[in-house]
């Protein structure tokens, strides 16, 4: 067992199996020592969407949900990188970027705040390797009615 899996075994995160592309896309490409993984929502580990992880940030759903949502795009990002490198995520070296899209209601200005639950679980996970540049964007929609997206890239060995 890698530090990766043992860090998240001390965490009590189980990974969920990869969610499948809905579209004309793949869910990672790896070019060079780049890992760049397309954007996951918060689907639970039973892979679906939780009624509390639909909706608009600031209006249908506040904060705390919120962060939850953005922990569990992390966990999904993770799953996808393990599915990417051979079921090993000791090869990851650095989370180098996440992009965070929140669903959120017009005025809705906590968007940071939101994201900061899958920068947070990054961290836990990775340790210094874990920090990373980021974007963190609100949108007026997501794929079924998701609260939070986050896509990533790593660099891997």
């Amino acid at each position: 067992m890698n530090v990766v899996d043992t860090r998240l075994a001390e965490l009590g995160i189980t990974l969920p199996s990869p969610a499948a592309p809905v579209a004309n896309y793949v869910p990672y490409v790896i070019t060079g020592n780049l890992l760049v993984i397309s954007g996951q929502l918060c689907f639970g580990l039973d892979g679906k969407l939780a009624d509390k992880h639909k909706g608009k940030l600031g209006a249908e759903i506040f904060n705390e949900a919120g962060l939850e949502a953005a922990r569990l795009c992390a966990i999904n990002v993770l799953a996808q990188a393990k599915a990417a490198l051979g079921g090993d995520l000791g090869r990851i070296t650095r989370c180098v970027r996440l992009g965070g899209f929140i669903n959120a209601a017009p005025h809705f200005a906590a968007l940071p705040a939101i994201m900061n639950g899958a920068s947070d679980l990054m961290v836990e996970v990775l340790g210094d390797k874990g920090r990373h540049a980021r974007s963190t964007i609100g949108v007026a929609e997501l794929p079924a009615d998701a609260a939070v997206e986050v896509e990533a890239m790593f660099e891997i060995a």
